[in-house]
């Protein structure tokens, strides 16, 4: 069955209404999924062997019958895994369908059917009893449920579960602990991604909104390859903190808590970031480690184990706060059932126990709602801004009539400090609009700038005062743009525009070149890289199923990754393989480019990188 389905085009801004199978989402998630990063990472396998190991070993040192319960068993790796070192029965528990089946197949095919029955449920809705799922409960608890915050895919609450009804008092768990640590660091780098910062226009600087200096900015976790992050790129202001740990073995809350770490600054500096990742103990002693920890953190840091489905987080605090040397702090952090937030007291701001802990920030500036954290980071480039300054330097005159078209840009502002006659803005949101109003009225120039809550080709020269436009300008940047050429949305707004420009408009940029060169990845192919075999096992069934969603129409859409988080290496030069042209209208017939690129080197070709270029002249 299929169904037509209305999407927005975020190049053309249109609305395309498109046939779809009714498989379509299902397919996407499928596809997009880590599955395959997971079973690559040795490292992981490796010790929840080891640890499932030691597990099923201690219940039978005790005279009983392994019945192991395995929450998220996804291919059913760790309950092939359970019944190879001696468990005597294993309940596979799997909400999504999809990886059910697969299970399903793998669990055959490996020759376990009848020591592993994959029940298709979220754990929760799991029963026990001779009509139930599982007949009997479980004394070994094995779950994969964890994402880079720990606990964001819901651990605690389907721990609490299995402990109040799934699994025996005193059971065994694998992983048995997790710990999470954080340290305090000051990085004007990583503090650029939560708070928008002062700049210098022709003399005259442009600051901040004090509502968005004061907001304690977006709730969700930063994850990201931390190990990408130069150590250079910041100054620790306290030591590797442990911060709370959770024994799995026994009932687990998923309440409201809250763990400080106290601590005396080891240098002077401003109090902004918080670095934190986890580890998990395999068994009760600790001696089967599976940690998060970045790349730095090894006396040889490329001996660390590379995964991207559990990764680094970075929490930025609330405000930032000035500490000295020697000043006594206390890091806090507080969770709920699926997130962590931290603060900072000094010795002074010591929380009693009979206060409530800091609540879980939230934005009240609007801001952190319109740009996200990679955009806040462009936003606070400044030899990025310098460009698009000294661009509109050399563009603007004392008559210009300049009209910005892109979201939440700060274009419109520059424009009006560098003397335009008159600036407009287009935005594509209120919220947006809004955003932008703040930051003109803490500079004072609220009336410098007229921002238009309007599509481009619904815009008319009465919204301009009947005059035309001499300057149209764009970063570009739009936000529903995830793909280079998601930016040529600019050139279809130039096209809806024509009528409004001046015969000898400036466009800025006036061009857009897309480039590709192909690469070998260091480690990213691991995430669409085939299994086949996975620590002894056939996970054939698995790659079966993602190479069918891989093919599925959809699914062929090129991928967007922040590739300064995934080193690679060129196996070809860079190539401008097409070349669009913003001074004049979109052409009606479509534009395609054909070639080759030459190998410059011997390697594995793992894909294409792509990017886009824009020129101001």
């Amino acid at each position: 069955m299929k169904t037509f389905c209305g999407r927005a085009n975020p190049t053309t801004g249109a609305l395309d209404w498109v046939e779809e199978s009714e498989e379509y989402d299902y397919h996407q998630e499928i596809a997009r999924s880590c599955y395959a990063d997971m079973l690559h990472d040795h490292d992981r396998n490796e010790k929840y062997y080891q640890g499932i190991r030691a597990a099923v070993a201690r219940v039978k040192a005790r005279g009983e019958k392994v019945i192991v319960l395995d929450i998220g068993t996804g291919t059913g790796l760790l309950s092939m895994m359970a019944v190879t070192a001696g468990a005597d029965f294993c309940y596979a528990v799997e909400v999504f369908k999809p990886m059910a089946e697969a299970a399903k197949c793998i669990v055959k095919k490996n020759g376990f059917s009848e020591k592993i029955q994959i029940i298709n449920k979220h754990s929760t809705d799991v029963t026990v009893g001779p009509d139930g799922d599982m007949q009997t409960k479980a004394n070994v608890l094995i779950t994969e449920l964890f994402d880079t915050e720990l606990i964001g895919e819901g651990a605690l609450p389907s721990y609490e579960h299995a402990h109040l009804n799934l699994v025996q008092e005193g059971c065994e768990a694998v992983p048995h602990r997790a710990t999470v640590y954080a340290q305090l660091v000051e990085s004007e780098l990583l503090w650029s991604w939560a708070q928008l910062q002062s700049v210098e226009v022709e003399g005259a600087r442009m600051v901040p909104p004090p509502d968005v200096g004061r907001c304690a900015g977006a709730h969700s976790v930063c994850d990201i390859q931390l190990s990408q992050v130069s150590p250079r790129s910041f100054t620790p202001l306290g030591p590797l903190c442990t911060m709370f740990s959770v024994d799995f073995s026994k009932p687990v809350s998923s309440a409201l808590q809250s763990h400080s770490s106290k601590f005396a600054a080891q240098s002077d500096g401003r109090a902004q970031v918080v670095l934190s990742w986890w580890d998990l103990d395999m068994d009760p002693s600790g001696s089967i480690v599976c940690t998060m920890a970045p790349s730095w953190t090894y006396p040889e840091p490329k001996r660390a184990p590379w995964r991207d489905h559990w990764m680094q987080s970075v929490y930025f605090l609330p405000a930032e706060i000035r500490v000295t040397e020697g000043d006594e702090l206390s890091l806090t952090v507080c969770h709920d059932d699926y997130s962590l937030w931290y603060s900072l007291q000094s010795d002074s701001q010591q929380v009693t126990q009979t206060e409530a802990p800091p609540s879980r920030p939230c934005c009240t500036c609007q801001a952190h709602l319109v740009w996200t954290r990679p955009r806040f980071g462009e936003l606070n480039d400044r030899r990025r801004t310098a460009s698009y300054v000294s661009a509109l330097r050399s563009v603007l005159r004392e008559d210009s009539v300049c009209l910005g078209v892109s979201d939440g840009s700060l274009l419109p502002v520059f424009a009006h400090m560098l003397g335009a006659k008159k600036v407009y803005g287009l935005e594509n949101s209120r919220m947006s609009k809004q955003v932008i109003e703040q930051v003109l009225e803490a500079n004072s120039i609220k009336g410098g700038v007229q921002l238009l809550e309007i599509r481009p080709e619904q815009l008319t020269s009465n919204e301009l005062g009947g005059e035309q436009i001499s300057v149209l300008m764009g970063e570009p940047f739009f936000s529903t743009s995830l793909l280079p050429w998601h930016s040529l949305s600019f050139w279809y707004c130039r096209t809806a525009l024509a009528g409004l420009l001046q015969p000898n408009a400036t466009i800025l940029p006036c061009s857009a070149t897309l480039h590709v060169m192909a690469v070998e990845f260091q480690d990213l192919w691991r995430i669409r890289a085939p299994c086949g075999t996975c620590e002894g096992f056939d996970v054939t069934p698995m790659d079966e199923m993602v190479q069918r969603s891989l093919d599925f129409h959809e699914s062929r859409e090129a991928e967007p990754h922040p590739l300064w988080e995934y080193p690679c290496r060129a196996l070809t030069r860079s190539t401008a393989v097409m070349t669009f042209d913003f001074t004049q209208c979109v052409p009606q017939e479509p534009i395609t480019s054909q070639g080759s690129l030459p190998l410059i080197r011997i390697g594995r070709c793992h894909g294409v990188a792509l990017w886009m270029e824009v020129s101001p002249n």
